[in-house]
């Protein structure tokens, strides 16, 4: 199965939570952004990604506007179930922009990146790079893919949030421009339920938007048990 979590910043006690820990062999994990476990390349870091590629699951993760885009663009690019990633190790994958990927049968398309809100207390190349706002190309490249689905996907993933979303709950005074490409995404493509990071916040939005951050729940809605019939 596919199960879905918010950002983990860098912090491994979300993959030792006993929701993660009922996850299994052939099962995949999805971070919506701010994955950030490829930071600083310190010896405390490669120990946990060596210990998280030995979970049993797939760890897959989209980029948020907290990443060290500096050591994301060495990561070389291959194809996985239909689309580009950045292989880090054989279960550890990041998603990029724009791309489809075919999971369990069921079509995802996904798109990372956004705003940081804390320009001004954050250094670039440091602590900040201007890679975090997806670039035209980026979006562009989106719409294709899209297109030669017929606009048509099961899941949308997202570390920001559709424009039309729910501003009143973000730190920011207005939409940007990922927030504006998600908010033309959602008008011009069928798909059955989007999932996003950015708020921080668990929350179903509506019947088909979810925004998760500490829960890790399936991409599929549970199927209501059935009664036992009476004899």
């Amino acid at each position: 199965m596919v199960y879905i979590t918010g950002d983990t910043h860098g912090d491994f006690s979300r993959f030792k939570s006993p929701d993660a820990r009922k996850l299994r062999r052939d099962d995949t994990l999805i971070v919506l952004g701010d994955f950030g476990f490829i930071w600083n390349g310190s010896k405390e870091e490669q120990r946990i990604l060596k210990k998280m590629s030995r979970l049993k699951y797939t760890v897959l993760f989209l980029d948020g506007p907290h990443e060290n885009y500096d050591m994301l663009g060495k990561i070389p690019v291959t194809q996985w179930n239909g689309g580009n990633v950045q292989a880090i190790s054989e279960n550890i994958m990041h998603l990029l922009r724009g791309e489809i990927y075919t999971i369990e049968y069921d079509k995802y398309f996904v798109f990372g990146g956004g705003e940081s809100p804390e320009h001004d207390i954050r250094t670039q190349t440091k602590t900040w790079w201007e890679e975090e706002m997806p670039s035209g190309e980026e979006m562009l490249h989106g719409r294709s893919r899209l297109a030669e689905q017929g606009n048509r996907v099961n899941f949308i993933l997202s570390h920001e949030y559709p424009g039309k979303t729910a501003t009143h709950l973000s730190n920011k005074s207005r939409p940007d421009g990922v927030n504006a490409y998600l908010g033309l995404v959602e008008s011009e493509v069928e798909y059955d339920r989007w999932f996003f990071g950015s708020l921080h916040l668990d929350k179903i939005m509506s019947k088909r938007l979810l925004s998760v951050f500490q829960c890790i729940i399936p991409v599929h809605k549970p199927q209501p048990k059935q009664k036992k019939a009476k004899k």
